[in-house]
């Protein structure tokens, strides 16, 4: 069933325009998820992790991915493996991200 990766999609945009609502010229961090989607196609994952996510600890040991300070209690609300709209919102939400990417510092 879609609805739980549908609901933490929400979570995390919604927490990212909550973040940003003061600021009139907030825009989606779009380089950084272009940034991760190379990262994917490099790596001969994109195809996969977007038919079936990326498990989190695959995502920290392989990649480099850490969680943002700060943020650590909210990784249990996050699914696992991470649905691909998922990351990909992640991704977009820039310095509000639950995760830090190293392709994206």
């Amino acid at each position: 069933m879609k609805i739980f990766p549908v609901a933490a999609a929400a979570v995390l945009a919604s927490s990212a325009l909550l973040a940003t609502a003061g600021s009139a010229s907030a825009a989606p961090d779009t380089a950084c998820m272009r940034a991760g989607l190379s990262t994917l196609k490099s790596a001969g994952l994109l195809s996969a992790v977007a038919k079936g996510g990326v498990p989190i600890d695959y995502a920290v040991e392989k990649l480099g991915v850490t969680v943002r300070p700060g943020k650590e209690g909210m990784v249990g609300s996050v699914p696992n493996p991470i649905p691909f709209s998922v990351l990909l919102a992640d991704h977009r939400a820039g310095s509000n991200s639950i995760f830090l990417y190293p392709w994206c510092m």
